[in-house]
């Protein structure tokens, strides 16, 4: 039996996964504070560890260094639970040997499973839950067919970006990213994409900047844009709205096939009034 330690100070959270984890045949320990986890990484030996990042006595990178110096237990693989999906600190984390990295506002228990699964080399159901997913995605009832339409995203977490792309490798698009301002809009120019997805919090000009120059420009400003951003403040809607925006979307508050979902409503709609 495969034993498997959660390092979560979110005892409900904590819970959820202990049971959803258990009732799929592995031996679960929870250690609800840092110190306490990385005692219970010498004393459990676990074969995997899922790490929250904020903790009370030791954070995560804490545990992650004292691990990493201690041959006893650096072999062990390691998936992160966070609160925050910031490419700095996913980079931090993968230097210090994570295998995976999910972000609590945007997987269910499910999703865990697969990404522990994934570590204990059970392939062949990633590739029948990814095949299944294709599926369902492909069958005529709930076709999300975005077959040619150019999609341009903007944004620098990679994280994010990757999961993205590969929900819309699904839907035959034609995909293009950007992390920053003069890159997109040189892309866009060039590309003259169906819609674009816009982060607004961006190293250089910030997403709001961009929206004001794709609307201000009498070749772009028919494209629809969808804000996506970390900001939910009433008064960033209220501007994002003003300055173009179709939809303004809460990173915290949607998952991958929702934002797929309202790619698809927002273009439906575009070919609707034209």
């Amino acid at each position: 039996m495969k034993k498997i330690l959660i390092i979560e100070d979110d005892l409900l959270l904590g819970d959820v996964l202990t049971q959803k984890l258990t009732s799929e045949g592995f031996e679960v320990v929870l250690a609800s504070d840092g110190l306490k986890g990385y005692e219970k990484i010498k004393s459990f030996k676990p074969d995997l560890i899922l790490l929250d990042i904020i903790l009370p006595t030791m954070n995560g990178y804490e545990i992650l260094e004292g691990k990493q110096k201690d041959p006893a237990m650096a072999y062990i693989p390691v998936i992160i639970i966070s609160n925050s999906g910031q490419p700095v600190e996913i980079n931090r984390a993968l230097a210090l040997g994570v295998k995976d990295y999910l972000v609590k506002a945007q997987f269910d228990p499910e999703e865990v499973l697969t990404k522990v699964r994934a570590q204990f080399g059970k392939e062949k159901e990633i590739v029948s839950s990814i095949k299944s997913l294709e599926n369902i995605m492909n069958k005529e009832e709930n076709l999300v067919d975005l077959k040619g339409k150019k999609i341009m995203w903007v944004e620098d977490d990679q994280f994010l970006n990757d999961i993205i792309a590969r929900k819309l490798s699904l839907t035959g698009c034609v995909f293009f990213h950007s992390t920053e301002g003069e890159g997109a809009l040189k892309k866009i120019s060039e590309e003259m994409p169906d819609i674009v997805m816009l982060d607004i919090i961006l190293s250089g000009m910030d997403g709001f900047e961009i929206l004001r120059r794709i609307k201000s420009d009498p070749k772009t400003k028919h494209i629809p844009v969808i804000l996506l951003s970390n900001l939910g403040q009433d008064s960033d809607i209220e501007k994002g709205k003003k300055l173009g925006a179709v939809r303004f979307m809460i990173k915290a508050t949607v998952t991958p096939n929702e934002i797929i979902s309202q790619i698809k409503e927002v273009l439906t709609s575009n070919k609707d009034n034209h």
